[in-house]
């Protein structure tokens, strides 16, 4: 499979963790459906410490993972939602 268009997407959308409601990032998201993995190449603005764990409430919200051979979060069910 081919890797994720790097230039792709132009809509940003704001991640948001889902318990504490604190932003988490800005990421150039493609297509309609839900977010289900981020590409850390299309992270605009990163509000983390850690990877993958809200720095407001210390809760997980993704682990990292390659997908078709470039480096994401794979984003742990219920635990973001986006505006």
């Amino acid at each position: 499979m081919a890797k994720p268009n790097p230039k792709g997407p132009v809509r940003t959308v704001q991640i948001y963790c889902a318990k504490c409601k604190f932003q988490l990032f800005k990421y150039r998201k493609g297509g309609k459906g839900a977010l289900v993995k981020c590409f850390k190449e299309r992270i605009v603005e990163d509000y983390t410490k850690k990877e993958g764990i809200c720095p407001s409430c210390k809760g997980q919200f993704a682990r990292n993972a390659m997908i078709r051979g470039a480096q994401a979060f794979k984003i742990v069910g219920g635990k973001v939602h986006m505006k």
